[in-house]
């Protein structure tokens, strides 16, 4: 039998659509009104709650929980005092990346850790390798709930119930008291837009839910799903693994796996020189950087709105521009060429009606992965193989300045 999260009883009487997924054994909805514009435009016009519980969470603490991080983590966590979160992945010994997520550092020398999939044994054995004899590794994935409040209102919501979260900047971490009860407020998010996520005790999920749906009436607070989620992190040019890339740990070969670089995550290594840890995976991500043995980079495309339409009108149909989001291979083929050239593949694919232009997140050999190369995209139109006009584009396609601006200590 699926689990439920701390805060269902508060959400199965919203999901109007009835329809409810798997996420990590949890049930979660996927949307919960028939509109999912809805939904999304709560994220980019007023303010969105989505529970994020599902996600595996662990606890670091003793004396040697520094280290072992230090071992496993491809970013440095030196970089990441008391008080500061931080986006990191972890790899394989021959480079390719296993997961991505987020680690703060709550107090010190106590870091808690987000998961997509089960990690716990992972850091526990590699600790036991180490000779870490003072670190625990905790799960603490059921201890918690998490929500996520999103949208340019989020910091006015939170305001009502806290001021504890107006000094953070982004990717900050504070402790904060919501109605009664104790809660860490982290800067963050997978909206691209401005955020913040709560850690609950599961005793106080509804306590604190209850106070946010009312604190965020006057700004239409609305639960958002899973899929309206997902439509703003591909604006946001943030990946899903599972979707855009998946872990080294399943792959058969590695053409299924990819290493950070490969994924457009170069930027995590720039102080490399001056990094002295062996970090799992270094030695192989060294020699890629320095050889230039990336096979491919993760790219954004903006598709030719006027060539994406006339494929359709063509074959007599409208083409599809509202709530259209799908995560599946599509191929990519030079442009120009006599015959089909495979090039490389998108994986996420998004009308944006914000942004007015089907985008996506796509893989393209290094060549034809500078912004304004011409790309051409296979889409199916009736079923049928069409090719359409498209261009890479800088990432993230977007990037509001109220995601990391400071806030100021009164409501909007």
């Amino acid at each position: 039998m699926p689990r439920t999260t701390p805060f269902q009883s508060r959400l199965e009487p919203l999901n109007q659509t009835g329809i409810w997924k798997h996420w990590s054994g949890y049930l979660v909805a996927p949307q919960y009104q028939y509109s999912l514009n809805a939904e999304y435009y709560a994220i980019r016009n007023s303010v969105a709650l989505l529970d994020t519980s599902p996600l595996f969470k662990y606890r670091f603490t003793g004396a040697d929980a520094r280290a072992l991080l230090e071992r496993a983590m491809a970013r440095d966590i030196g970089d990441c005092p008391v008080g500061r979160a931080q986006y990191t992945c972890w790899c394989d010994a021959r480079g390719y990346v296993l997961q991505d997520g987020v680690v703060m550092q709550v107090a010190d020398g106590e870091y808690w850790l987000t998961a997509a999939e089960p990690a716990l044994h992972y850091f526990r054995v590699l600790a036991r390798e180490m000779g870490c004899a003072h670190v625990e590794v905790e799960d603490i994935s059921s201890a918690f709930g998490i929500l996520a409040l999103q949208g340019p209102h989020a910091h006015s919501v939170l305001l009502q119930l806290t001021d504890a979260a107006t000094p953070l900047k982004y990717f900050g971490v504070t402790s904060a008291t919501v109605a009664g009860c104790e809660v860490t407020v982290a800067r963050t998010g997978y909206t691209g837009d401005l955020g913040y996520e709560l850690w609950i005790n599961a005793a106080d999920a509804l306590t604190v839910w209850d106070a946010l749906m009312m604190a965020g009436k006057g700004y239409n607070i609305t639960p958002m799903g899973t899929t309206a989620l997902k439509m703003a992190r591909v604006e946001a040019g943030l990946l899903l693994m599972g979707a855009d890339f998946h872990t080294s740990r399943f792959a058969w070969v590695d053409a299924q796996r990819e290493t950070p670089n490969e994924l457009g995550w170069g930027w995590m290594f720039r102080k490399l020189a001056q990094d002295g840890r062996d970090f799992v995976g270094r030695a192989a991500i060294a020699t890629e950087l320095e050889q230039g043995t990336s096979r491919w980079t993760t790219v954004g495309l903006a598709v030719d709105w006027h060539d994406y339409e006339r494929a359709f009108v063509e074959a007599g149909i409208l083409p599809p521009r509202h709530e259209l989001y799908s995560e599946s291979t599509m191929s990519i083929y030079r442009r120009g060429a006599k015959e089909w050239d495979y090039a490389g593949y998108a994986s996420s694919f998004l009308s944006s009606s914000l942004l007015r232009k089907p985008i996506a997140l796509a893989k393209l050999p290094l060549d034809l992965s500078v912004p304004g190369s011409e790309v051409d995209l296979e889409i199916s139109v009736i079923r049928k193989p069409k090719n359409v006009l498209a261009r890479v584009e800088r990432m993230p396609f977007f990037n509001p300045p109220r995601k990391t601006a400071l806030m100021s200590g009164s409501a909007e």
